[in-house]
């Protein structure tokens, strides 16, 4: 069974070493180590990972050291990939991918955490964005943790950074790439190290010749966590069949840094196995058919789902990113100066359009906001429908327009006020409009509370 191939590859590793004294050095001519990854190729992928360690969460101000948290965990993910197109260099940059299994379990102290990718969403168009992937499903939106799953995962066209340039012999060492590196390490950036790759020697299994290449090194960086440090050493076969890298397998060190000290300490181990040229039903050309597989306003949506007890669903797009969520409010804000407040009530506490308004325009009178245009509350069509209103305002010699709705469902209401710079108005309304029509009450809110 495929889902099992890391463990046969795992003992294939003690037969290979039986086999090393009797191919040895003996493959002294040159090799070349080099996976082509042309249009329509595909590979079955499985992927296992077992993780312990140490975190110190950060210390107030003024406040004594925290103790290290203990952290445990575990993750396996399997999937079929084709590539659906290349650059000029050969590099991958689309691929669609039909996700068997993606689960990612961990305990931080005695909180357990786990992560894993719903059924509606099992096929993803995968982006390749210099060294990282931005996913979207054609079939729906995804959610924020649904999105850092993924783009965490190892995008395997991407390892061919640990294959040599030009033919090697055994014994024979060159460095890995950075791209291949910062796949591998998951850091956005290197600073200093490397890593060695060396190809220890050919052997043969079943009548198939293997190259069998090792790595080693430490590299220091930054990632989404801060300044870390990792150290690999590992080992990967390369099929000289089939011209593809089969299996790999390392152990890692991931430090995390503070003024260059040690404050947290992750210990795990990654197996990694393919099989290329499988041919999954889901990935054919009659598959594809109709399928859109380049982003746009609609596949690229996220989904706000994340908590029961707020007791609300939405859509927004992702340069709206969520910033905090506190009481009954989710507050949304994108880079270029825009933002979305939603405060979510029972019924009987949602204002009126008019009452929204006055309390609106009392609040920019508080910041010494200057409102130069007022559009009256009104009705818009739609189910559940929805009351709109706007004012133009200038503060602090910046002009921007604030949106504002209010939404009346039966499990209750909200409302939203949205921040709309105008160098991009046009859009951002849209945006903002589509996060309020999409606002759904989930469960029938306290009118107690």
């Amino acid at each position: 069974m495929k889902t099992a191939a890391w463990q046969v590859f795992y003992h294939l590793e003690i037969l290979f070493s039986f086999l090393t004294m009797a191919t040895g050095l003996a493959a002294q001519e040159p090799i070349r180590l080099q996976e082509r990854f042309p249009v329509g190729y595909q590979y079955h992928v499985t992927t296992k990972v077992d993780l312990t360690g140490t975190l110190t969460p950060p210390a107030e101000k003024g406040q004594p050291a925290t103790k290290p948290l203990p952290v445990k965990g575990e993750g396996a993910i399997e999937y079929d990939e084709r590539v659906l197109s290349v650059n000029a260099e050969g590099q991958v940059q689309k691929t669609l991918r039909i996700c068997r299994r993606t689960e990612i379990k961990r305990t931080v102290g005695d909180q357990p955490q786990e992560a894993t990718l719903r059924p509606a969403v099992r096929r993803l168009v995968l982006l390749r964005n210099g060294s990282t992937e931005v996913p979207f499903s054609p079939d729906g939106p995804m959610t924020w943790a649904e999105l850092d799953l993924i783009r965490t995962d190892v995008f395997t066209p991407a390892l061919a950074g640990f294959l040599p340039e030009r033919p090697v012999r055994p014994g024979d060492r060159w460095d890995a790439t950075v791209a291949a590196v910062k796949e591998l390490t998951d850091l956005e950036k290197i600073e200093d190290g490397k890593i060695v790759c060396q190809l220890d020697q050919i052997t043969t299994l079943e009548k198939r010749r293997y190259a069998r290449v090792t790595f080693a090194g430490s590299v220091k960086g930054i990632n989404e966590d801060g300044p870390s440090r990792q150290t690999l050493e590992g080992f990967f076969y390369f099929d000289l069949e089939s011209n593809h890298l089969s299996y790999l397998t390392l152990k890692g060190v991931h430090s995390l840094l503070q003024n260059d000290k040690e404050v947290g300490r992750n210990e795990g181990r990654l197996v990694l196995t393919r099989q290329v040229h499988s041919r999954c039903k889901e990935l054919s050309d009659e598959a594809l058919k109709g399928l859109v597989v380049e982003p746009n306003a609609d596949n690229t949506l996220l989904l706000y789902d994340d908590n029961p007890d707020l007791g609300v669903r939405f859509l927004y797009p992702r340069r709206w990113p969520v910033a905090w969520v506190k009481g009954n409010q989710v507050a949304l804000e994108g880079a270029d100066g825009n933002g979305l407040l939603l405060t979510i009530d029972p019924a009987s506490r949602v204002p009126t359009g008019n009452r929204f308004l006055a309390e609106s325009r009392e609040e920019m009178e508080k910041m010494k906001a200057k409102v130069l245009r007022t559009d009256p509350p009104h009705k818009l069509d739609g189910t559940p429908p929805l009351e709109h209103f706007a004012l133009e305002v200038e503060l602090a010699n910046q002009k921007f327009v604030m949106d504002y709705y209010v939404i009346l469902q039966a499990n209750g209401g909200a409302t939203v006020a949205a921040r709309l710079p105008s160098n991009d108005l046009v859009a951002l309304r849209r945006e903002a409009q589509r996060v309020a029509w999409s606002v759904v009450i989930t469960r029938k809110l306290d009118e107690r509370k």
